[in-house]
This record gives structure tokens, sequence and C-alpha cells, in this order.
């Protein structure tokens, strides 16, 4: 456990305040310390998770240390995508914390499903511009309406394998590899015959507005 002056996250004042008004509510506040973690990725930023747990529970080779009166522990995974990054308290919409972050995720990060060597290749290939254009104009205007899109984010020109993501009402959405087979996949092949695959690469455990419910 690495105990330092705390560089890695910096608290503004109100947002120091927040957090120590949160802290006197607990019964064992003395105990806590304010963990921040990069859960993931959400659009073109990480996603976080900010809670209270015990600071002896902090994993071995976790960043800790204080911003004042708070103690703030970070996984050793977050820590290269925190560093620099600061807390602070927006009062609009009836106020919370937000997280102003530097650090941007990699490419590869942001699209684990897609091979590295391909992304490299984007999709300005002629095949891939052709999908993209399937895509804006006889996909995403249908879906649109329940709050979707789908993107190509890499083609495979070699062997002709498509990696979409969906975002917005599609993604977390539970009907949403219905969504890829019969909607998206369907018009794509129907376009392009030589297609072999088309791959989901949407992280949908992160979707927050899903257009459809199994509840």
């Amino acid at each position: 456990m690495t105990v330092e002056t705390f560089s890695i996250l910096t608290l503004t004042d109100e947002a120091r305040n927040v957090v120590l008004d949160a802290l006197a509510a607990e019964t064992n506040s003395d105990e806590l310390a304010l963990y921040v973690e990069v859960t993931g990725t959400r659009g073109p930023g990480y996603a976080y998770d900010l809670y209270f747990s015990d600071r002896a529970d902090a994993p071995l080779d976790a960043a800790i240390g204080r911003d004042g009166d708070v103690t703030i522990v970070v996984p050793a995974a977050s820590v290269p995508r925190l560093r620099g990054s600061r807390l602070e308290f927006a009062p609009d919409g009836g106020g919370g914390l937000v997280l102003v972050n530097p650090n941007s995720p990699t490419p590869e990060e942001v699209n684990p499903g897609v091979p590295a060597d391909i992304l490299e290749l984007g999709v300005d290939g002629p095949l891939g511009q052709f999908a993209t254009t399937v895509l804006d104009e006889h996909v995403n205007p249908s879906i649109a309406s329940h709050g979707g899109r789908a993107d190509l984010v890499a083609l495979d020109e070699t062997k002709k394998v498509a990696y979409i993501k969906m975002s917005g009402g599609c993604q977390g959405c539970a009907m949403s590899r219905l969504t890829l087979t019969q909607g998206i996949e369907a018009t794509l092949r129907d376009a392009i015959p030589e297609l072999t695959d088309v791959i989901d690469v949407t992280d949908h455990a992160s979707g927050v507005n899903p257009f459809y419910s199994n509840e």
C-alpha cells in the first residue's frame, strides 16, 4: 500500500465539504476512506465509481493518501487513468460531484472487442465507408425513434467482418440482440453480401437508458 500526499486526485473545497458531510453521517466515519476507481468507459470518457469503504480493506497495491481531512484510496489499475484528476462540486441540477479527468481511454479501452490491428485500420477503406453510409441512411433513422444509434467502429476489409457499437437507447437494451441480428446485421448483409460477420462490441452493462426493459 502506497501512502502519499495525494497528487493522483485532488478535491476542491466545495467537493471536500460534501464528502466530509457525507462521511459525518456514517456511524464508523473514522474508519472510512473515499474509494475512487475507473470501472470502464462511457462514450469517449471513463466511467467511475465513488464510495466509502473501510481503509483497512484497501488492496495492498492501491494508492492511498489524504486531501485535507479526506482519506482517498485509488486501486492500482485506476492510478494511471486518474492521475491529475480533480473532484469538483457542480451546483447545477440539484448539485453533485463531478470528476474532471485529463486522461482519456485508449481506442482499445473504448472498443475492447476489436483486435488492436483491425482498430488501427479505422473505417476509411471503401467497404468501411460504404457500411457507414448504410448505417447512417438506412439503420440510424429507424432506431433513432428509440433514442438509439449504431456506429461502425472497425471493419476488417480482408475477412469482411464489421464491428458495431450501439449507443443511446440501444445500449443495455433487452432487445439489443434482436435489433442487431434482425435490423442492423440484416440491413448490412443485404447491402454488402460479402460480409462474413457483424460483431457487437457494445458495453451493454453500462447502458443507462434502455428503451425496452425485462422488468
